[in-house]
């Protein structure tokens, strides 16, 4: 009987101490947790601001986004490393650099409503959602476009959502957006993306095949002006009819 009460004893101050939001202890969530912020808060000082990135509502978007919760398990580990990683279907998280780069070439304003094309696994609308009124997000890959609507809603984003669907359509019926975001390389820039840009709006994109740059296009009084930004390596943007599962090792 002396037995069953001190095992009911010590369950009863788990749950106790776990209610009052205790530290785990070492090894445990809350240390696992501070080591993650401290890689973040690392990364952002080395990798993006160092490299130049100077807007400080970017740099405390990417501070703030636990980029660990938007990697694969196995993946953590390099969450903030300096890189791309795989995150599944044949898509990528894009480096974090890159990341920051799209972000504050966008001049964003905090009653801004953007439209990203590539969900993704969730990150970049995670890292906009801190810094407009609302992101409007499309994912071709029903999978991805799923886990990260879940994911975000679990992370508290209520300002961002998310359709599966063609990011060649965009979103008309949301449009004009005040900035446009693509996260996969077309061919060619699409129109039908430039159009819906409000006047002063700003759009970027990365294009080309095998070459692509990063371009920054903004729209005004009607006439639009260009210029490439940066060289970067994009997976493809495709089209409705090409979103084909593809095997991992392919």
């Amino acid at each position: 009987m002396r037995w069953t009460l001190s095992i009911l004893s010590i369950g009863l101050c788990a749950a106790l101490l776990g209610q009052s939001g205790a530290d785990p202890g070492p090894g445990g969530a809350g240390d696992r947790e501070r080591q993650m912020t401290d890689k973040r808060l690392k990364m952002v000082d080395t990798q993006i601001r160092r490299r130049g990135i100077k807007d400080p509502r970017v740099l405390r978007a990417m501070e703030s986004v636990p980029r660990h919760r938007f990697v694969p398990d196995e993946a953590v580990r390099s969450a903030y490393s300096d890189g791309p990683l795989a995150i599944g279907h044949g898509q990528t998280i894009s480096q974090p650099y890159i990341v920051a780069l799209m972000t504050e070439s966008l001049g964003l304003d905090s009653a801004d409503t953007v439209l990203e094309i590539g969900t993704g696994s969730g990150y970049q609308a995670a890292i906009l959602a801190e810094l407009v009124d609302h992101v409007y997000t499309i994912e071709i890959v029903e999978p991805l476009g799923r886990d990260a609507g879940a994911r975000l809603s679990e992370l508290g984003y209520d300002n961002v959502t998310v359709r599966i669907g063609d990011g060649y359509l965009g979103w008309p019926e949301r449009a004009p957006f005040d900035a446009v975001i693509v996260t996969a390389a077309p061919p060619e820039i699409p129109q039908k993306l430039v159009d819906q840009l409000a006047d002063g709006g700003r759009m970027v994109v990365p294009v080309g095949e095998g070459y692509q740059e990063l371009i920054l296009i903004e729209k005004r009084g009607g006439k639009e002006t260009r210029r490439s930004v940066a060289a970067v390596r994009f997976v493809p943007m495709v089209h409705g009819d090409e979103n084909r599962e593809r095997p991992e090792n392919e």
